[in-house]
Order: C-alpha cells, then sequence, then structure tokens
C-alpha cells in the first residue's frame, strides 16, 4: 500500500509491503513532478490511501500524479469512531484528517492517557483520554508563522533569524522566543489540564519539534510520521473487516 500525508508544506509518501516500511520520502506539496518521479520507480500499490489538508487542488494534483496505476486515491475523514479511538468534536468530519490519523497512531502506540503535539506550519496540541477518547485540541500559529505574521503585520519587525534568551536582547531574539514561548506555554497549559484526571505522556512531532523540544520540561515521546503511521492503522484494519466479512 502506498500512504500520502498531504499537508501545507510538504507532502510525505511511505511505500509498506506486509507491513514492513520499504520506501519513503517528502517533497514540496506543490511538486508534482516530483511525486511522479518518486512514483515512477514504485512497483503499482495495491492500496493508496491519503491524508490531505491542503484543499481540493492539492488532492487534484495527487491524483494526477498517481494517475498511472489502476487503484484510485483514498482521502480519508475523522470518523465518529474508528481504530479504537473515540471522536468528541462536535462535529466529527470537521477534525484534519492529519490530526484523526495522528491520534489513531498515538493511542496504538501508547494505550494512554496523552498529548499529541504535532509542530507543523500549524501547531496542533491533541488530547487523548486512557479510554481512547480525543477531547479536544489546540491549533496555533506554527513557529515560522508566527515570526511571519509579525514581520508582515508590523512596520518595523522585520523576519530575521534570532535565538531562544529568557530576557531576548534583540529584536530577532525577541521573535523567535516570543514564538517559542507561546507554543511552549500553550502544550504546558493542555498537559496540565489533562494531568489532572491522571498520569499523562506527550507525543511530539513535526519539522519544529528540535526548537521546542529543548523548551519542554515534560515526560515527552518524539514520535515522527505519525499521519503515517496512523494511515497504516487503518488500512490495516480495513483489511482485517474485509476478511472477516469473507470469512463470515
Amino acid at each position: 500500500m502506498l500512504l500520502l500525508d498531504i499537508g501545507n508544506s510538504r507532502a510525505k509518501w511511505l511505500l509498506v509491503e506486509n507491513g514492513v516500511w520499504v520506501l519513503q520520502g517528502t517533497v514540496d506539496r506543490t511538486d508534482v513532478d516530483g511525486l511522479r518521479h518518486a512514483f515512477s520507480a514504485l512497483p503499482p500499490p495495491q492500496r493508496i490511501l491519503a491524508s490531505n489538508v491542503a484543499g481540493e487542488y492539492a488532492a487534484q494534483q495527487v491524483r494526477a500524479a498517481c494517475a498511472a496505476w489502476p487503484s484510485p486515491v483514498e482521502f480519508i475523514t475523522a470518523q465518529t469512531e474508528q481504530c479504537g479511538v473515540r471522536n468528541a468534536y462536535e462535529q466529527p468530519a470537521q477534525l484534519g484528517s492529519d490530526r484523526w490519523a495522528a491520534l489513531i497512531a498515538a493511542w496504538h502506540q501508547v494505550h494512554a492517557a496523552c498529548l499529541v503535539v504535532n509542530c507543523g506550519t500549524a501547531t496542533t496540541v491533541d488530547a487523548l483520554s486512557s479510554e481512547g477518547e480525543f477531547l479536544g485540541g489546540l491549533i496555533l500559529p506554527g513557529m515560522d508563522m508566527m515570526r511571519r505574521s509579525l514581520a508582515a503585520g508590523t512596520a518595523q519587525l522585520a523576519e530575521a533569524a534570532g535565538s531562544w534568551h529568557e530576557f531576548p536582547r534583540s529584536t530577532a531574539d525577541a521573535m523567535f522566543s516570543g514564538a517559542i514561548q507561546a507554543t511552549v506555554g500553550a502544550i504546558r497549559l493542555q498537559f496540565e489540564a489533562l494531568a489532572v484526571h491522571g498520569a499523562v505522556r506527550c507525543l511530539l512531532s513535526g519539522g519544529a519539534s528540535d526548537s521546542v523540544q529543548a523548551h519542554l520540561n515534560l515526560p515527552l515521546e518524539r514520535t515522527d510520521n505519525l499521519v503515517l503511521r496512523g494511515l497504516q492503522i487503518i488500512c490495516q484494519q480495513d483489511v482485517q473487516i474485509m476478511k472477516q466479512k469473507a470469512e463470515a
């Protein structure tokens, strides 16, 4: 099976054979030619499962990149319940497919209460109960987005590389440290809220994880590719259900 995680900035793909990760890669989300080139060397997958949060145009690009294969691209959506995870969103289908897949992967990894944090274009901080119920979560601008928005929305703040300081003494450091503190503060507050109900673990993933992890004094585990892991679990459960129906 071929699994695709189509984010706002990047597209990740993973080829799985008999449960084993065989090949994987990452391209810029708009690089359709890059996807086609990567896929040209792959055998035709029996199934193509994708999470797409980049909109319909991105979905069309993915279909075009996979057009040479007979299997259609299947785009997942969040369900009320799937793979042991229950969705408490007011409108379950509105939960982002990437967050849903990541929650499924997190639950199958820890089977305990945890905070699922992805530091990407946006930062998401999602809470899972000890019973596998998605309680809700936060979406806030990612590290780079915070700094870009400051530079774009103010006359005297230009985006520049900075470093973290407890009391920054330059504008670039102030912007970088502010983004770190805002992100870390949101994660810590959600962790404390979930910890009221018992022991909690924190799973951290995403491209900006290195910057954030150094400032998080929490019991955390770095787990990359949660979305792809969740897609694999979803696909494997579908296969099991089909086998059970065939045997019934």
